[in-house]
């Protein structure tokens, strides 16, 4: 190609200097061939094993096992409580039915007293009713009580429909009273709470809170010592809209702590010591692929400093940032970002094992992210074979093309997002939220529920319905016919492209057609004795200190002496002068 002619017509050995300019050039083209191998040629022309490649493959090992674990855990952790929800919500709310989360609500005042005393009543009488094994928490209510009943009402509120008048001070006030329940279960409760009196014409909410406690013990099933939970269980029932519904809501969080004293028979804590040393010897593992990844893009970052250098000294001009990206190793910066977040969420996972954190959902994020940065990185070792590396190359030749076009697209699906919420919203139930319109127009986009979303639209408005169809059928027609066509063209296009550069000649840089004049196979061991990299951080940064001091030493030397201009363009020392480092 007209660059490599260029290239190599610019370093012939003439003038002063040119022999050693001439290895120095050997050297740096060495350098830079080892650099860019992939680790088999690297093991081929120095014989040293791959250690980087097998961290990795046994990152990915250990990593995928501690997933697994922790994914077993969770998964028993995620359903006790959600089978303890259930059960709370069977036990306290009276005429529960499974399923009518979003449906159960009463209409009248005596139905409102009915479901606060059944839930008061049956929570007085949970030893005698419930199947599973709870324990009361006291002075966590009102006054020092177990259990708190309290209405939220506006402090002044008079509504007269009949002459179109109301009178309303919007601060709440609360008005709470405790309960408590007895050691004696058949003895009277007490009618504190059965005189309570409610402000219906002002009222906001009415609210039943609690906790109790409960054990987990079918952690036992994996080895794992039983955790101890502490339910906190609120029972809404919502008047704030004043339409005459009040909905009733059950709300449950649990919190996990560790038992006072775990008696296991078996292997139960020896099981525990062992999954806390795993997570230790993953700790130690990603730190130490940590290092070696920032270690590998400093040498690229110190390399690329060095031919910027070449070129300019020896050219007189700038190496191109396209070319100076080459350098840095995005798959490493994937690792990178993979075992910070291991670290991390391995270093919770020793705190939840040790019961000193009960944070499941931030470490299963973690963990699980990070064990998906890791296998995307496999694809890093794939692209090495030519049959394999199509995704790679497509991916990153469509990427910026697609980028743009999702940028026009956004604006649009915005608008038509916030148009459906707010026109749509009141009458339909898949619009009723920003978030709740989003995925369904993007489940539409993919062909889902299209007859559904029609359907439910309600007819209570026929200006609004009329809408509705013309706003379904654009928003359809537009994302599903033109803007994913074009979305696939994009990448099908990308792939042409790509097919097409491997049949025909396509530009070469300078940095590669600068590689291209070395010859030397991997295995002719003219790899051998080169250094091409420190064997630590510290070291690394002496000789980058070392080489720019050297550097600097030839360029005062030249300033102060006068010879005459070398025809070689690559070479600025003087055949008796200073050699560079």
């Amino acid at each position: 190609s007209p660059e490599k002619e260029r290239l190599v017509s610019s370093v012939s050995p003439h003038g002063y200097g040119s022999s050693d300019s001439k290895q120095e050039e050997e050297a740096l083209r060495r350098k830079l061939k080892y650099f860019f191998m992939s680790p088999c040629d690297k093991f081929h022309a120095k014989g040293r094993k791959p250690f980087k490649l097998g961290l990795q493959l046994l990152k990915i090992i250990i990593v995928t096992v501690q997933l697994v674990l922790f994914g077993l855990s969770n998964q028993m952790v995620v359903t006790f409580k959600e089978e303890n929800t259930m059960s709370f919500k069977h036990i306290f709310l009276k005429d529960y039915d499974e399923g009518s989360d979003d449906t159960l609500a009463v209409y009248t005042q005596s139905d409102v007293y009915e479901h606060i005393f059944y839930a008061v009543d049956q929570y007085l009488m949970l030893p005698e009713t419930t199947v599973g094994r709870y324990a009361y928490v006291y002075g966590v209510g009102v006054n020092g009580s177990a259990l708190s009943l309290c209405q939220q009402y506006y402090k002044k509120g008079s509504i007269d429909p009949a002459n179109d008048t109301f009178n309303i001070d919007p601060h709440v006030i609360a008005d709470c009273v405790g309960v408590n329940p007895l050691s004696v279960p058949r003895a009277p409760f007490g009618s504190d709470y059965k005189n309570f009196t409610l402000k219906f014409h002002k009222l906001i909410n009415v609210t039943i809170q609690f906790h109790l406690k409960a054990i987990n013990i079918q952690t036992i099933i994996n080895n794992e010592i039983p955790d101890c939970y502490t339910f906190f269980i609120t029972i809404v029932l919502d008047n704030k809209a004043h339409s005459g519904k009040v909905r009733i809501s059950l709300e449950n969080q649990a919190f996990i702590k560790e038992c006072k004293d775990p008696s296991v028979s078996g292997h139960g804590e020896i099981d525990n010591y062992t999954r806390v040393t795993f997570d230790v010897v993953v700790v130690i593992v990603c730190i130490l692929s940590l290092v070696l990844c920032g270690r590998s893009i400093l040498r690229g970052i110190i390399l690329q400093a060095e031919f910027v250098e070449f070129f300019k000294t020896n050219l007189g001009r700038k190496v191109s940032w396209d070319e100076r990206m080459e350098f840095i190793n995005g798959w490493y910066i994937l690792l990178i970002i993979s075992d910070v977040l291991t670290v991390i969420g391995s270093i919770i996972k020793i705190g939840i094992e040790s019961k000193n954190l009960s944070s499941y959902d931030e470490c299963g994020i973690l963990l699980g992210t990070s064990t998906l940065l890791v296998w995307v990185g496999v694809i890093r070792y794939l692209s090495f074979f030519q049959k394999y590396n199509i995704l790679i190359v497509t991916l990153r030749a469509a990427f910026p093309n697609v980028i743009r076009f999702c940028s026009c697209v956004a604006v649009i699906y915005l608008g038509y997002c916030f148009c459906g919420w707010i026109v749509l919203g009141p009458y339909h139930v898949k619009f009723r939220s920003l978030s709740m319109v989003s995925e369904c127009l993007f489940s539409l986009i993919n062909g889902d529920d299209m007859f559904v979303t029609f359907s439910e639209m309600q007819e209570s408005s026929t200006l609004v319905w009329v809408f509705s169809q013309v706003y379904l059928y654009t928003f359809i027609s537009l994302f599903i016919y033109m803007v994913l066509s074009l979305f696939i063209a994009l990448i099908t296009g990308a792939y042409e492209t790509i097919k097409h550069q491997t049949q025909e000649p396509y530009h070469i840089t300078d940095l590669h057609a600068f590689i291209a004049e070395c010859t030397d196979t991997p295995s002719s061991g003219m790899y051998r004795g080169l250094e091409t990299s420190p064997c630590s951080f510290f070291c690394c940064c002496d000789r980058w200190v070392r080489g720019h001091r050297s550097r600097l030493k030839v360029e005062v030397k030249a300033r102060f002496r006068i010879h005459p201009p070398a025809p070689n363009l690559f070479s600025v020392c003087r055949s008796e002068g200073v050699r560079r480092v």
